[in-house]
């Protein structure tokens, strides 16, 4: 069992490092968080979680999930419970009297549709944490590794050493070139996915206001250059809103997000007649355009002692409602791969700086690598197809596609990733650590 000696340095305090902090704290293995934030973030939008990430919770500690389970937020209707969301078109009508309507939902018997603020859902994860763990307003400068260690220099002039460090910040986290720049340089930065978003959280009060019944349960209203979607949060008090807009452009802005005025944004959407009712929510919508980027290529999460989890390895387009879950299975699988190398790795190793050290650490995020990175990056890879049905395109072709085949596509799209085994992925993370090291004895 490792002790003091042996740190793991964890970069961000987001949903993927919260929950690897979690599921290091039942492996007794010690980390430090570093956070830039002068706090915990108390800012954000809205949050899905799938059966896949329930499950994860789950695995990690099943108290997650429960305290999770109290705040979450689904279809208020109850025949909407198994629904992730019901198909609707933009444009004038929403498509009302067409064949498919009352027909337009898409989930699964076992599924059943979860949400939260994002903010609550960091509540409950950082009352698991130690904050005595916790180092706030450190912003990581530059990530080294030299003497079987990683250091970390912060902007503030400070600088950390630790025996390994995991990267969970956001999607131009300075660690994603720490593990890729000197192999895959070319796939350093984000792509951008030719898609923004315009959003807000409005009351439900206002909400059925507008919408009426509509608003009570998850909907995407579609149409071949944009799609909106909507779904209750916070316990039914809130609706989360999500403007999607389709762009021929380059991104050219410094950021990821860029401020227009209304006249702007209304005319974003000028090019079909946008249903009235929908059209009184971009009354409620800030005029600032959020740009969606993704990692579609990451050749790998690892460079020696240096690991990713989450939006850094692996960003996508939210169009699965996925991206968090990801980071919940990034989480579970690495932290029991450290489990195992530190129930197999004598203290006397784990604590002193050596070769030994670092081949030991490698093997373990060797095989978080091979069982995370294919699953994660076909994910980033669907989401962005998932995108383009929403916008009634064929996902390889970009030929039209009706509401029907949409929704075709749509009820036969999740299962591999709801019903994923993670049991067995955590089964099969530490019997390949295990291997590994084992194999390291014999060298």
């Amino acid at each position: 069992m490792a002790d003091q000696q042996f740190d793991i340095a964890i970069i961000g305090a987001g949903i993927g490092g919260l929950a690897l902090a979690i599921g290091l704290t039942h492996h007794r293995i010690p980390f430090t968080i570093y956070e830039s934030a002068p706090a915990f973030s108390t800012i954000g939008a809205g949050v899905g979680l799938g059966p896949n990430s329930l499950k994860a919770m789950d695995l990690i500690d099943k108290r997650l999930r429960d305290k999770y389970m109290q705040i979450a937020t689904g279809n208020l209707r109850p025949e909407k419970r198994h629904v992730m969301m019901e198909a609707m078109r933009m444009e004038d009508g929403l498509g009302e009297g067409e064949k498919w309507w009352g027909h337009g939902e898409w989930g699964a018997p076992y599924f059943e549709r979860t949400g939260a603020h994002r903010k609550d859902l960091l509540d409950i994860m950082t009352s698991f944490i130690d904050v005595d763990a916790v180092r706030f307003g450190r912003t990581v400068a530059k990530v080294e590794q030299n003497d079987d260690q990683v250091t970390l220099a912060f902007t503030d002039g400070s600088v950390a050493t630790h025996a390994a460090a995991i990267g969970c910040g956001g999607i131009r986290g300075l660690e994603r070139r720490a593990v890729l720049d000197d192999r895959y340089p070319d796939s350093v930065e984000p792509q951008y996915t030719n898609k923004y978003v315009y959003r807000t959280i409005i009351s439900m009060e206002d909400a059925k206001q507008i919408l009426g019944d509509l608003s009570t349960d998850a909907k995407m209203y579609m149409s071949r250059t944009s799609n909106l979607s909507t779904y209750p949060i916070s316990g039914g008090r809130q609706v989360n809103v999500v403007a999607f807009k389709r762009d021929s452009n380059n991104w050219t802005h410094p950021g990821n997000t860029y401020e227009v005025d209304r006249k702007t944004m209304a005319e974003d959407f000028s090019d079909i007649k946008v249903d009235d009712r929908l059209l009184k929510l971009f009354e409620f919508i800030a005029p600032t355009r959020w740009a969606i980027f993704d990692h579609p290529s990451t050749p790998t999460y690892y460079n020696s002692l240096v690991c990713l989890v989450g939006d850094v390895a692996h960003a996508s387009g939210p169009h699965q409602g996925a991206g968090a879950g990801q980071g919940l299975e990034d989480a579970l699988v690495l932290t029991h791969a450290l489990g195992k190398l530190c129930t197999a790795v004598p203290a006397a190793t784990l604590n002193t700086p050596s070769a030994a050290r670092t081949r030991a650490l490698e093997a373990a995020f060797a095989a978080y690598d091979e069982i995370r990175r294919p699953r994660a990056q076909k994910q980033v890879r669907t989401a962005r197809e998932c995108g383009e049905i929403y916008n009634l395109r064929d996902p390889l072709t970009g030929a039209d596609l009706s509401i029907e085949d949409a929704l075709q596509d749509l009820n036969a799209r999740f299962e591999w990733l709801w019903t994923h085994d993670l049991a067995a992925d955590v089964r099969l993370v530490e019997e390949k650590t295990a291997a590994l090291l084992r194999a390291l004895e014999q060298r």
